[in-house]
């Protein structure tokens, strides 16, 4: 008896990025992977924009972005897109920012322009979405955003006045309570981006810095009869990918993408290190250096305790793992950030939202629930400007918006952390000098960063006091805590007059606590200072 033929192994299409985008119709819903230029589909991107100016189609998209889609320093991500007729709408986490000295993503000039209705989503709250719209469920019901800008007391994530027209949340009772409900946005196109895929079109991550939230957008495409495209490094033999290396099955994709110089991340073409390949030694990292920065970042890191899981933000609180590096404590702590990372060292600068040497990189959406629900120990986060109530901006300034991403995953990480650390200068622009342990102002700054009201709600101080949150600011001139009865000054820096560097200084009154203490004058000490973290409660 002869033996049945085996059936021709099914191959996936390898197109054209220009023959790929050439497959995305008028009106589309188009969800894209990416954060900033880590794990971003640029060269699918650039070939979607091009296919407008060239054809005008595809028009009046709708696109998704969890995380910001490319960067200001040389991958334009959504810029490429940022064309009107193209983009009809927009619902970003976050957006590509910078330096107010650099000219102005084309993105952040159409929504100032009011020609594209641009929303400021969370980026948790948008990866919830294409879960629901995986699984054809009506919607997201959360608390996450209440009393914030993703309020539609306030501005329901609109960001201009074309995105003010459409409501896209609204609050309602449920279960004796009151929640935001976001109804499902059912993507028809996913780009998304990896490292190799075989010829079935299995996609593996070997060489990306994070998974971010490739598959469930994948999934909410493919289960709502729509299109993936996926932009690859390079192409293998079919089943040769190990099979727990698969991140995304084949089945979810229906062309790829080869571009072979596709960067790792911002300004970063390739570092093993990120994707963890290889483990740097220790002594490879640079220190936090010295500095006010240091400062400030030194007595946050005295609120650690061992064994603590601690998310991380971008700005001075991200140098909080240097000072522990410098002190001898790398590893008491482990970091964890929205990008994906558990452990290892979080990167600075181009690279943050990287970690070189990470115990574990979690799918975006998955670390997204871990923030949500609160399941970490305390959150590290800056501040541009608190208010009376506590409340802090970190996602608009009007005057200057592209300095500002918007909030990315900072309203879906503090709805319910724990304990949360903001830090910052207690003034924009102030000069100091720092000399025998003390701090002196040489010439305060112009901008005062405690007002009476915040121009955007990114955090509500008035839900953290009533969820019993412990909240502390950290400056270079003071610690502020928030109380039932307003911001209290707890702590004051070795050689700062409290009345004139710090009452006077700020817009917005403070309470001082009856035991104002003084911050530990070795802060102010370019040595090592010493530090000896908290032992953590088992309660």
């Amino acid at each position: 008896m002869s033996r049945p033929s085996p059936h021709p192994t099914a191959r996936i299409r390898v197109l054209s990025a220009d023959a790929a985008v050439a497959l995305i119709p008028d009106e589309a819903v188009v969800t894209v992977s990416s954060s900033s230029a880590l794990g971003c589909p640029d060269a699918v991107l650039a070939a979607l924009g091009r296919r407008f100016a060239d054809t005008g189609h595809p028009r009046h998209l709708t696109t998704l972005h969890p995380i910001a889609a490319g960067d200001m320093y040389g991958v334009k991500g959504i810029d490429h897109i940022a064309q009107p007729g193209l983009l009809r709408r927009v619902l970003a986490g976050s957006f590509p920012s910078g330096p107010s000295s650099m000219p102005s993503p084309a993105i952040w000039e159409m929504i100032a322009a009011n020609t594209v209705a641009a929303y400021n989503v969370p980026s948790g709250i948008l990866f919830d979405l294409h879960r629901e719209a995986a699984a054809k469920r009506p919607g997201v019901l959360t608390k996450v955003g209440l009393d914030t800008f993703v309020d539609p007391a306030r501005q329901g994530c609109a960001m201009n006045a074309a995105a003010a027209e459409t409501a896209i949340v609204r609050k309602m009772p449920f279960e004796g309570d009151e929640w935001l409900f976001f109804p499902t946005i059912a993507p028809t196109v996913a780009i998304i981006r990896a490292t190799t895929a075989d010829e079935r079109g299995n996609l593996s991550y070997e060489h990306e810095g994070a998974y971010l939230g490739a598959l469930d957008q994948a999934l909410a495409a493919r289960n709502n009869g729509g299109l993936v495209i996926a932009q690859v490094k390079r192409l293998a033999r079919g089943g040769s990918i190990r099979p727990f290396n698969v991140h995304v099955p084949g089945i979810l994709v229906d062309c790829v993408v080869v571009a072979p110089d596709q960067m790792q991340t911002t300004q970063t073409v390739y570092d093993p290190g990120i994707s963890g390949e290889l483990l740097r030694p220790d002594d490879s990292f640079d220190g936090p250096g010295w500095g006010m920065e240091t400062v400030i970042a030194r007595r946050v890191s005295q609120e650690l305790r061992y064994g603590d899981a601690v998310n991380l933000g971008f700005g001075i609180s991200a140098n909080v793992p240097r000072v522990l590096m410098e002190e001898g404590l790398h590893g008491a702590v482990t970091w964890v950030i929205e990008q994906g990372a558990v452990g290892g060292v979080p990167l600075l600068n181009f690279q943050f939202g990287c970690a070189a040497n990470a115990e574990a990189i979690m799918p975006s959406p998955y670390q997204f629930t871990y923030f949500q629900g609160g399941g970490f120990d305390a959150s590290l986060l800056s501040f541009m400007q608190v208010d009376r109530d506590g409340c802090v901006n970190v996602s608009r300034l009007a005057a200057r918006p592209h300095v500002t991403a918007g909030a990315g995953g900072f309203v879906d990480i503090t709805a319910r952390a724990r304990k949360i650390v903001f830090s910052g200068f207690f003034t924009a622009g102030a000069q100091f000098e720092i000399a025998d342990g003390a701090l002196r102002i040489v010439k305060e700054g112009k901008t005062r960063k405690f007002v009476p009201e915040v121009e955007h709600v990114s955090f509500s101080g008035r839900r953290a006091v009533a969820n019993g949150q412990e909240i502390r600011y950290v400056t270079e001139r003071c610690v502020i805590d928030l109380t039932p009865a307003g911001l209290m000054v707890v702590e004051i820096a070795p050689g700062i007059d409290l009345d004139r560097d710090v009452l006077a200084q700020s817009d917005t009154p403070l309470l001082v606590a009856r035991d104002l203490r003084l911050m530990d004058p070795a802060l102010f000490q370019p040595d090592r200072f010493g530090l000896c973290l908290k032992e953590r409660s088992h309660d």
